[in-house]
């Protein structure tokens, strides 16, 4: 995983670069997630790694995949992937240039993991504390494990915060022995 984040960096800041010139982040987003998309598919990826494949041909395959409406610049981007048998890596591309716009955003994408569901109140002032933390504007989505048994478990970008009961278990154990 982390040689491919290693190859695929690169190009996502250069993508990030091109699509800010532009103002044209969402836009940009967008088109990235989609040739991830035709990429991630068995077959076009056994393609593109076939001796048979050029890189016109892949960037005419996978513009038509995308609809065929396609801005000229992202098309050039998609020659530079293929020229260097980098299309594969659309989708950690993808994921890192979304990473890339967050932080150029100030928006955090923040996944709550509690034995129920928040409640709303409880969500509004989770947001408010944590947009105050990390000086931006915060989203959360809450996933529901009965296993947590109390409290939270905050996922804030590369940043874990437990504050759930099996944690504190876990932690008052470790204490112990």
């Amino acid at each position: 995983m982390s040689s491919l984040t290693t190859l695929a960096r690169p190009y996502a800041k250069a993508a990030f670069e091109l699509a800010h010139s532009d103002s044209n982040l969402a836009a940009w987003d967008d088109m990235l997630a989609s040739v991830a998309a035709v990429t991630d598919d068995a077959d076009m990826a056994g393609w593109l790694q076939s001796p048979h494949s050029t890189a016109d041909k892949a960037v005419e395959i996978v513009v038509e995949a995308m609809g065929g409406d396609v801005d000229p610049r992202f098309q050039g981007y998609l020659g530079v992937l293929a020229d260097n048998d980098r299309l594969l890596l659309s989708a950690e591309i993808s994921r890192l240039f979304q990473k890339l716009r967050q932080d150029a955003e100030k928006r955090l994408d923040v996944k709550v993991v509690s034995a129920t569901p928040l409640q709303e109140s409880q969500a509004e002032r989770m947001q408010v504390a944590l947009a105050k933390r990390f000086d931006c504007e915060i989203t959360i989505s809450n996933d529901v494990d009965p296993k947590v048994l109390g409290g939270a478990i905050i996922y804030a970008g590369d940043q874990v915060i437990d504050g759930s009961l099996v944690g504190r278990l876990k932690r008052l154990e470790a204490s112990l022995n």
